[in-house]
């Protein structure tokens, strides 16, 4: 059966910066997407996202965007298609698939959310952030099918060096 991971945790808690250290001394072919803070001076202003096959960068949400409002962030459909969801759906001829993260606002994305599934139906290994209380069809697929970990401040250094050592035991396809 193919590792199939889910890290959960409070916001801010590092569940990205795991996810990002674990994979990096992985040999083989990692693709999908990671989110990453937008910071301007030492305030958070909202999220990018990283295409970790083909490189390309885009905004997920930021406070002073125009799509759908979640908090004090909207969401830009755009890019969250253009470079979140082709990076999960370009995923699929990868190694290991990572989606960061399963929750409301990349959820707003109806070629996003298809790409997961489509994700979740292969074989591939997957290393998934899930939203903490989410209860998307797709969030309570991920929990009944994966193994949940919840991050904390006092287990995120354990968990990475773990999860980091069953990622590189894969073999690579």
């Amino acid at each position: 059966m193919a590792l199939r991971i889910a890290v959960t945790g409070n916001p801010g808690v590092g569940k990205s910066t795991l996810v990002q250290r674990a994979v990096q001394g992985y040999r083989g072919k990692v693709g999908g997407v990671l989110a990453r803070d937008r910071r301007y001076k030492d305030r958070r202003i909202g999220f990018e996202l990283l295409d970790l096959g083909s490189g390309a960068v885009g905004i997920l949400a930021d406070e002073r965007g125009t799509g759908p409002q979640l908090g004090k962030y909207r969401v830009n459909p755009e890019d969250l298609d253009r470079v979140g969801a082709r990076a999960v759906e370009d995923a699929l001829q990868a190694d290991l698939i990572v989606v960061d993260e399963v929750g409301p606002m990349e959820l707003t994305s109806r070629r996003f959310a298809a790409a997961v599934e489509k994700a979740l139906a292969s074989d591939r290994p997957m290393l998934v952030v899930l939203h903490q209380w989410s209860q998307h069809i797709l969030a309570r697929k991920i929990r009944s099918s994966f193994r949940v970990v919840t991050v904390t401040p006092e287990n995120r250094d354990l968990l990475t060096r773990e999860i980091s050592e069953e990622i590189r035991k894969l073999k690579k396809s």
